[in-house]
C-alpha cells in the first residue's frame, strides 16, 4: 500500500495527470439609452432575459427565479455543421441583488457533462448622460480546457458581447 501523497501535491484528474486550472478576468462597458432601472428589469424579468440572454441551439430548457440564492438554469442541443452536437448546461446562483444598481452571481458551463468554467460576475449600472453605463466583470476559472485553450478567454469574451449587443433590442418594446 502506497503512503498518502503529500498535503503540497497537486491534485490529479484521471490518469494521474496534474490538474490544471486557469484563471482570467475581463471587463466589458455598454451606454444604453434608457434607464437603470429599465437595464435592470432586462434581467429580472425572465420573457425580457430570454431574448438576450439564451444559450444557442435546440431543444432548450429554461428556469428563473431573480433572487439572491436563486438563479437560472438552461440546457440545450448545440450542433456546427460537420460537428457532433454539444449538449450545453449552464447553472448559476445569484449572491447579492441591489435593485437598478448591482447583481453579482456565481454560474457554471458545462459541455457535455464536463464543467468547462465557472465565474463569478459582477454587473453595474450606474445612470449616465440620460441613459446607464453597465459595467460587467467576470472572473473566470477554467476548469477544462477546449481543443485551443488559447481560445478559451476570447470565446467567453466574446460570447458576452454578443449578448450584451442584444440587450439594447430586448429593451424595445416587442
Amino acid at each position: 500500500m502506497e503512503p498518502p501523497a503529500p498535503a503540497s501535491a497537486p491534485d490529479s484528474v484521471a490518469g494521474g495527470a496534474p490538474a490544471t486550472v486557469r484563471h482570467d478576468a475581463f471587463t466589458v462597458e455598454r451606454h444604453l439609452v434608457t434607464a437603470p432601472g429599465s437595464v435592470f428589469e432586462a434581467f429580472t424579468d425572465s420573457p425580457v432575459r430570454r431574448r438576450w440572454f439564451a444559450l444557442p441551439g435546440r431543444q432548450v430548457s429554461y428556469d428563473h427565479t431573480f433572487a439572491v440564492n436563486g438563479g437560472e438554469n438552461a440546457s440545450s442541443v448545440f450542433t456546427l455543421a460537420g460537428s457532433a452536437p454539444e449538449h450545453l448546461e449552464y447553472a448559476s446562483r445569484y449572491l447579492d441583488i441591489v435593485p437598478d444598481s448591482r447583481i453579482v452571481y456565481t454560474y457554471t458551463s458545462r459541455v457535455d457533462d464536463v464543467t468547462r468554467w465557472a465565474s463569478l460576475v459582477t454587473v453595474e449600472l450606474h445612470p449616465e448622460d440620460g441613459g446607464t453605463r453597465l459595467r460587467w466583470t467576470e472572473q473566470a476559472v477554467f476548469l477544462a480546457s477546449s481543443a485551443r485553450p488559447e481560445d478559451d478567454l476570447p470565446h467567453l469574451r466574446g460570447a458576452t458581447r454578443l449578448r450584451l449587443n442584444g440587450l439594447p433590442a430586448a429593451l424595445r418594446t416587442p
